[in-house]
């Protein structure tokens, strides 16, 4: 992949009973293959997939069954998908099987902090790897959501887990960040993510990945709105995202924010140019 020639859309696909934030359950091999021929005929740069929900209080599911969710997906979309693919998951053993079956980067939402033996994996398979930031699991983040400086904290915590990588043999060149909006954080915490993520991105001088898409941190601004219809929202949310130099936006409506992200684009893309004048 190429990052920095304009934000690239990544499509969500939760291959979960229990995803917050998808009409309904994908949990059928053939309508989670059908689902992501979708998402790249919407216009995604890149889709990621995922077996198991780690939205806040959500519960791990054993690996045997992350990896059943999984990999006939994986199997029945080779050769059919052009755009690479993610696996969404901390667990070493998966990311294991999902790269073995055409996966090219591995999307932890733990930085590492869960397994750490996810990065020699990454390594030896010559993955790419997305490190989030995040405190606490899914069933008690909230818990752990207790700062004094966000941006700082967040940096430092992720620059800890780039580290951890480059020991474990990930290049730098193959690490993207992502601050975690909505991950251990409450709302006034993510809105200050979203408005510094220029910050996070130099501090650390590497892609950023923002994923804002239906989470609830905009709850009380759309008025108690469900996920399903936060999709205003969230094109608010991915246009400040790359307008603050986002690499990759990660969405769940594909086809809605690919139109977001090229006219947010643009607007950056010009006000850069006048800059410059």
């Amino acid at each position: 992949m190429s990052l920095g020639e304009r934000p690239l859309v990544m499509g969500i696909l939760n291959i979960t009973p229990d995803s917050f934030a998808q009409a309904s359950a994908l949990v059928e091999p053939a309508a989670a293959v059908e689902r992501a021929l979708q998402i790249e005929a919407q216009g995604a740069d890149l889709i990621d997939i995922g077996g198991e929900s780690t939205r806040p209080g959500a519960v791990p599911v054993p690996i045997a069954e992350e990896l059943a969710r999984v990999l006939p997906v994986l199997r029945a979309l080779a050769g059919r998908l052009r755009i690479p693919i993610s696996v969404d998951t901390y667990k070493a053993e998966v990311a294991r099987a999902a790269l073995g079956e055409g996966a090219v980067l591995v999307n932890d939402v733990s930085g590492l902090r869960y397994e750490p033996a996810l990065a020699r994996v990454v390594a030896h398979a010559g993955a790419a790897l997305i490190l989030m930031h995040m405190r606490g699991r899914s069933t008690s983040m909230y818990a752990d959501a207790d700062y004094r400086d966000v941006i700082a904290e967040v940096t430092l915590e992720l620059r800890e887990s780039l580290s951890t990588a480059q020991l474990a043999g990930v290049p730098l060149d193959r690490l993207i960040v992502d601050p975690g909006i909505g991950f251990a954080k409450h709302a006034a915490h993510s809105y200050g993510v979203l408005a510094r993520l220029a910050e996070v991105s130099e501090a650390l001088d590497r892609p950023l990945l923002s994923g804002p898409s239906r989470k609830s941190f905009m709850r009380a601004a759309l008025q108690d709105r469900p996920a399903l219809e936060r999709d205003w929202g969230t094109a608010a949310a991915v246009t400040a995202s790359v307008l603050g130099g986002a690499h990759i936006v990660r969405v769940h409506a594909v086809s809605e924010m690919v139109q977001v992200v090229r006219v947010a684009e643009e607007i950056r893309r010009h006000s850069a140019s006048e800059a410059v004048r």
